[in-house]
């Protein structure tokens, strides 16, 4: 139990590592090729932040354990608002930007909506996988289309991933990219093997698993940058960085078990797990528009959402 358990704690901390490393070396590598900052942090920061789930999950897919792919896309989500969230917001109160609740929180809802339609016959199929893509492609496109007019800048979480940026040489962004992804891709290797050996000598599910120790595991570093955010004083920011974590949570990661290893869902885990992510995602959006007119996460409300979220796990080691 113990070397799987020291395994799993190695490829969180390899896996977040040389996340950040690939990111910086992809980010240097287009800016010193003459790409501009707007293309890279609609591309490259955006949807290179989900690279550690994405490749959980397609590692988790192709070893033959995709509901623990599955597991660990709904349960990040779960993670970012009740854990990432509520913590953030009894640091500093979180104000909801204009941006967010006119464009991707609305885009969060959709998706949300989108993938329990989906999986409402308890089955993920390619085709849901393919409508999942087609989701992904219509926000991309949609994102890059509003952000490239004229005068329009970057939303802040995007400028202030860029601007955290290091500067490199061709050189050095090429080595790093390469290492970067040679050991993010040995990392999710690793954590898979790990966690998928932790539910078998537990003698629970993968689904279990991804719920809980992939889900939190692969959600510590939104809450190092969410917290990072608000004690800098750009609490704006972390609400921005988990709503977009959470669109690309289900249309890119969940996508991909659907694709590569269509599996069945079993029933109590989709009205329980797909009710719970439904649940704080509609929290966020009373808190968002309709609970106070301020549009802020108060401390109170911080705390609601973190007992829910200790709430539902302890649920699952219930039942487990």
């Amino acid at each position: 139990m113990w070397v799987p358990l020291l395994l799993l704690i190695l490829g969180f901390i390899t896996l977040v590592w040389s996340a950040d490393r690939f990111l910086s070396g992809a980010a240097a590598c287009a800016t010193n090729l003459g790409v501009s900052k707007m293309l890279i942090g609609l591309t490259v920061v955006s949807v290179g932040t989900s690279a550690p789930e994405i490749l959980v999950a397609l590692f988790a897919a192709i070893d033959g354990n995709p509901l623990l792919a599955v597991g660990n896309a709904i349960g990040s989500n779960i993670a970012n608002i009740g854990l990432v969230l509520g913590i953030t917001a009894l640091v500093a109160p979180l104000p909801f930007s204009l941006q967010v609740r006119q464009s991707e929180l609305p885009w969060l809802l959709g998706a949300t909506f989108l993938a329990l339609a989906l999986l409402f016959d308890r089955y993920l199929s390619i085709w849901d996988g393919c409508l999942l893509v087609v989701g992904l492609t219509a926000i991309l496109w949609r994102l890059v289309r509003s952000q490239t007019q004229p005068n329009h800048e970057l939303s802040p979480s995007l400028q202030e991933e860029l601007d955290e940026l290091p500067d490199m040489t061709t050189l050095q962004a090429v080595a790093w990219l390469v290492v970067g992804l040679l050991i993010l891709l040995v990392s999710a290797q690793v954590l898979v093997y790990a966690a998928s050996t932790i539910a078998q000598q537990l003698g629970v599910s993968d689904m279990i698993i991804g719920l809980t120790i992939v889900a939190v595991g692969t959600s510590l570093p939104e809450l190092a940058a969410t917290i990072g955010s608000a004690i800098k004083g750009h609490p704006d920011i972390a609400i921005g960085n988990v709503v977009g974590s959470n669109i690309l949570n289900i249309l890119a990661v969940l996508s991909v078990p659907a694709l590569v290893a269509p599996t069945a869902i079993d029933f109590a885990a989709f009205w329980r797990d797909g009710g719970m992510m439904l649940a704080l995602t509609l929290m966020l959006a009373l808190f968002a528009y309709g609970i106070n007119s301020r549009a802020v996460i108060t401390r109170f409300e911080g705390a609601v959402m973190l007992m829910a979220w200790v709430g539902y796990n302890m649920l699952l080691i219930q039942q487990a």
